[in-house]
């Protein structure tokens, strides 16, 4: 039987649900905020003050399920994990969004649960921005939607007994589907910094909700649509063909760990 590293109580639950909503708030705003708005007359700042409350109440996700249950061994686990999944990002960066270590995110976040998953995903994409040097505003909706990414695929469902095919066609279609989601998030927390002097793809608040709809669409079809289908291809490919040695590792090292035991010394 397949257990969760992390169970996640009311706290972390709570905690999840705010920087949830304040996250959604962040790349929501220039859809629904009307014309008069004062967020409009910042337009600018909006995504810098966002982006430092975000790393802030990623910081109190991380420590508040921490605390629920993150223990000794599940804190070497999840070291291995972020540094590996940081190792493999560099490999496909700046090439037709070629990212490997989505697919690693996803098989994980299977295996240990979704409190563990939202821990390992934030913090592999921050290692990963110290490793490549990739660190500024964006830097927390990275680690936000990383979170988000890794956490749904503990939330798929049949975690104790759905194996085989019908699990890597599961995980690859999960994976297919989030990492259009993850595109799209990144793209709507960096679409707010366009200049709208005479651009037909920036925000506009006289547009309303359906004309900046179309903007963005038009927006994510001209910047990202060739990064997010290689992203979404190649963790298919990978989950497909991979997926089954990783998941009976990943397995086979939970089973071992015996992460509800406590650590003792003699």
């Amino acid at each position: 039987m397949t257990r969760a590293v992390v169970r996640l109580g009311p706290r972390s639950v709570a905690a999840l649900l705010l920087v949830s909503a304040v996250g959604l708030a962040a790349i929501g705003w220039p859809f629904v905020a009307p014309p008069e708005a004062a967020v409009n007359a910042h337009a600018q700042d909006a995504p810098w003050l966002f982006a430092g409350v975000l790393v802030l109440l990623v910081a109190v996700v991380a420590a508040t399920i921490s605390e629920s249950g993150l223990g000794p061994k599940a804190v070497a686990m999840l070291g291995v994990l972020a540094a590996t999944g940081a190792a493999l990002r560099p490999l496909g960066a700046g090439t037709a969004g070629l990212e490997p270590m989505f697919f690693l995110m996803v098989l994980s976040g299977r295996v240990l649960g979704p409190g563990f998953g939202f821990v390992l995903g934030s913090v592999t994409m921050f290692a990963s921005a110290l490793l490549t040097g990739g660190v500024g505003p964006w830097l927390p909706f990275q680690m936000l939607s990383m979170g988000w990414f890794t956490m749904g695929a503990g939330l798929l469902p049949f975690p104790d007994r759905l194996r085989g095919r019908t699990e890597l066609l599961l995980l690859a279609g999960y994976g297919f589907l989030a990492a259009f989601a993850y595109g799209g998030f990144m793209n709507a927390a960096g679409w707010p910094f366009l200049n709208p002097d005479g651009s037909d793809i920036a925000p506009d608040p006289d547009a309303g909700l359906a004309g900046n709809l179309a903007r963005f669409t038009a927006y994510c079809l001209a910047t990202s649509l060739g990064w997010d289908t290689g992203r979404a291809l190649m963790t298919v490919v990978l989950t497909l063909a991979l997926g089954a040695p990783v998941l009976k590792a990943l397995r086979r090292a939970t089973r071992r760990a015996a992460f509800e035991t406590p650590v003792t010394f003699d």
